[in-house]
């Protein structure tokens, strides 16, 4: 009678660890913020975020900034495509809102019209250089 209460407890035990653990979806919907500020960036972008295994959609908005994924969160996590991202060169927000630069090296490796950190080029490519240049 102990052995089948033993063994029942334990099963038991088994049912409620297992409960426990958080569940990993297959199409998780995530999102978050991304520099850059054009459609070069857009393709970088969206393409490291495709490379990694996992990821099955990913879309990027130049004007909010906001990088939209469809994952398989058993097969990856969000902080490997965000770093997969900051490899390409581009600065990603964490889930806290906090900013995550790329290194030196990977910013530098962006394209010069993509410099999404310099004021000027950003200016540019809203227009407002060149309004600025046609009022001179």
């Amino acid at each position: 009678m102990k052995k089948i209460i033993f063994i029942f407890s334990l099963f038991l035990i088994g049912f409620s660890t297992q409960s426990q653990e958080v569940k990993k979806k297959k199409n998780a919907k995530i999102a978050f913020e991304v520099d850059g500020i054009c459609g070069m960036c857009k393709k970088r972008i969206e393409t490291a975020a495709l490379k990694t295994k996992g990821v099955k959609f990913a879309l990027w908005s130049v004007k909010t900034h906001q990088l939209n994924l469809i994952m398989d969160e058993r097969k990856t996590e969000v902080l490997t495509v965000q770093q997969n991202i900051l490899k390409v060169g581009h600065d990603v927000f964490d889930k806290d809102g906090k900013k995550v630069e790329a290194t030196k090296e990977a910013y530098d490796s962006v394209h010069p019209c993509c410099k999404y950190r310099d004021d000027e080029i950003v200016l540019d490519h809203q227009g407002d250089l060149k309004k600025q240049k046609k009022k001179n």
